[in-house]
């Protein structure tokens, strides 16, 4: 065929008023999901740190249960929006819940600073920090939510319950890790010849990302700085002479 029908690829084709501001600013807020899945794949292949792997595996999991929900309730779109695919429970809106929910208990309840295995160069991170992190992932959230509602993408009941479903997703994977980690399955996991020859690890539980790069990098500097001071000594000596 010469002209051949074209096809909009709907994973980034959002529709918006050009004339109003907040309507193009939530056109732009509904891609953080997609966002999102490229942070998680950036951050466990570059890391492969097994509780980020287990909040993608989480974040997955949400997701599938959101595609069965729809299909279970069947629940149209708003009839101004032309969007494919059923609306309740509002995908986006149950993504950023269960993102925000998890990484808030995360901070919260599990990520340990003070634990005597962080790193020697490991400065914790204080609490109020964490908790403003946890308010601000929240707070995007929530305006990830209502611009779905803005965009009439999906009728309010449908981004609440799609809110709660991603709550309630996080809250039980959560407490499902919490539990796994209890009983030495993520232990038994990490010991397995995948995870050992993908070199996963469990770190950032009791440190920040960067910690572990971090203590390598300065103990290479301060290696590097007392070479350079032992061969200035050792000029200025033969100088002397």
């Amino acid at each position: 065929m010469d002209n051949p029908p074209l096809a909009s690829l709907s994973l980034t084709h959002v529709h918006y008023n050009a004339d109003d501001p907040t309507s193009y600013l939530c056109a732009y807020l509904a891609l953080v999901p997609q966002a999102l899945v490229i942070t998680y794949v950036v951050l466990v292949w570059s890391t492969r740190e097994m509780e980020i792997l287990l909040m993608f595996a989480g974040q997955m999991g949400c997701e599938a249960v959101n595609w069965l929900l729809k299909r279970w309730i069947r629940e149209e779109r708003p009839t101004q929006m032309l969007g494919k695919g059923y609306g309740m429970p509002s995908s986006h809106a149950q993504f950023v819940a269960f993102f925000s929910t998890f990484l808030t208990l995360f901070l919260l309840l599990r990520h340990d600073p003070h634990h005597p295995h962080a790193s020697i160069t490991h400065v914790p991170i204080p609490y109020w920090q964490r908790l403003l992190l946890a308010v601000a992932a929240l707070l995007c959230a929530a305006a990830v939510a209502q611009s779905r509602i803005y965009l009439n993408y999906h009728k309010p009941l449908q981004v609440y319950v799609g809110v709660g479903a991603g709550v309630c997703c996080a809250v039980g994977w959560f407490a499902l890790t919490t539990a796994a980690r209890r009983h030495g399955i993520i232990d038994w996991l990490l010991d397995l010849p995948l995870a050992r020859w993908t070199r996963l690890r469990d770190l950032v539980v009791n440190e920040d990302l960067v910690d572990a790069g971090w203590e390598r990098w300065e103990t290479r500097r301060r290696k590097r700085r007392a070479d350079a001071l032992a061969g200035g000594g050792g000029m200025r000596s033969k100088k002397k002479r």
